[in-house]
């Protein structure tokens, strides 16, 4: 628990609440809406937690250049309702409704990475009050720069331990006019996780690609009145700006698909339908936690190259069975990113460390294939015993510059870096 909880509702009073807390060296621990999943915003040195959610304004929409200036605590399905009025979207998609402050903070990605990218890609410019209350804006409402180092991409994904982001300016997409989804049942994990290097290597670049393992489908098929065929399944999107288009991509897909045997295949979804299936699969946790109560979960998020998505799903589910283990395996395979959700008793430390070791070993194994140990959800503290490992010298690098920015320390404390003795 912190000592204290602050609710700025201006960048004046970030910068007087940093420069204060620095002085007195009080630890800060930003916050958005709390929906990360490695415990970055948990204040694990007490001090102060600084609630950004009074901070929660549209500034300006620039509809001609698509783009939107934001304070950090709108929450991001809030700030698209309003954009859809102009016919508009910010597109990456992290299924909660995060705050883009904490998606900004975290990079986060979701299931339109494949065609729209990560929050990294999808940033201009931002308004940062680093530790010391010093107010600086990065970047520019450009889309191309050559100019100087790259701040903007210093402080995104770190995780509030460089400073406080106040103001930031997003790229937004028109919103698509023609689209469809598309279901397919494989007969064997081994063939969907390949089809998805066909579809990506056939230059066609679907708006999510999404794998779901049979129990996943199972899972699914329990709520809402889904009803998936029970098989491995790839479940996608695309987007075109004519019917011909659309017609060519999916008739393609399906070429694809035909070539690993595929059992069914559905596409031409209409809006409600893919609104549909895509509510169902961010509904999958909520759907495993009602499925096995008294069960908590440890939620896996590795990534790789995609040529190496099908041997990363493999490992995976010999991990589980090998500890016969409950648990599914899920991915944005479109981008190569893999989640394991692992059940285990949580007041049972035997169960919990079973669990976490098949972590270690799905993590190791992503590393393994040039991978990373997290593609989505950050380091926090729950990634920090994997950071030596991935980024090796490189790590005294990112010390520096914490150094240089926090001296003191007092930017969430405990957060990825690795605890130094």
């Amino acid at each position: 628990m912190p000592a204290a909880v602050v609710w700025p509702a201006s960048t004046a009073e970030v910068s007087a609440i940093l420069s204060y807390a620095n002085q007195h060296r009080i630890p800060v621990t930003p916050w958005g809406a709390g929906t990360s999943l490695e415990g970055n915003p948990i204040p694990v040195q007490g001090g102060i937690v600084l609630n950004l959610s009074r901070m929660n304004r549209i500034l300006d929409v620039h509809t001609a250049d698509f783009q939107i200036d934001v304070q950090p605590g709108i929450l991001y399905k809030d700030m698209n309702k309003a954009l859809a009025r102009h016919g508009l979207f910010f597109a990456p998609d992290p299924g909660a409704n995060a705050s883009i402050g904490g998606m900004v903070s975290n990079n986060a990605a979701g299931t339109r990475t494949p065609k729209y990218g990560a929050t990294k890609d999808n940033v201009l410019r931002l308004e940062v009050v680093l530790p010391s209350g010093e107010i600086i804006r990065t970047g520019t409402r450009a889309v191309k720069t050559s100019s100087g180092y790259d701040l903007v991409h210093l402080f995104i994904g770190s995780e509030g331990t460089l400073g406080v982001v106040t103001e930031t300016t997003l790229k937004l997409a028109p919103l698509p006019d023609k689209f469809s989804a598309v279901t397919v049942a494989f007969p064997s994990v081994e063939a969907a996780t390949r089809s998805v290097s066909s579809i990506v290597g056939s230059g066609l670049t679907p708006a999510a690609l999404e794998f779901l393992d049979l129990t996943s489908v199972r899972a699914l098929n329990t709520a809402d009145d889904i009803n998936l065929p029970e098989h491995p399944t790839l479940l996608m999107e695309f987007h075109s700006a004519t019917e011909v288009g659309l017609r060519d991509e999916l008739a393609l897909v399906r070429q694809l698909c035909e070539e690993e045997s595929y059992l069914a295949f559905q596409a031409g979804l209409g809006r409600a339908a893919r609104d549909w299936l895509w509510r169902a699969r961010h509904q999958l946790y909520e759907v495993l936690v009602r499925n096995h109560p008294g069960r908590a979960f440890v939620i896996v998020d590795v990534a790789v190259p995609i040529s190496n998505f099908p041997q990363l799903v493999a490992t995976a589910g010999q991990a589980l069975a090998r500890r016969a283990l409950m648990g599914t395996i899920v991915g944005h395979a479109g981008d190569g990113n893999l989640h394991a959700l692992i059940a285990y008793l949580p007041d049972d430390e035997k169960s919990y460390v079973v669990a976490h070791a098949a972590d270690v070993e799905i993590v190791n194994a992503a590393l393994a294939l040039d991978g990373t140990a997290t593609g989505e959800h950050g380091i926090g503290i729950g990634k920090r015993e994997f950071m030596a490992q991935e980024h090796g010298h490189s790590l005294n690098v990112m010390r520096a510059i914490k150094n240089a920015l926090d001296p003191n320390g007092i930017m969430n404390p405990g957060k990825v870096l690795p605890v130094e003795a």
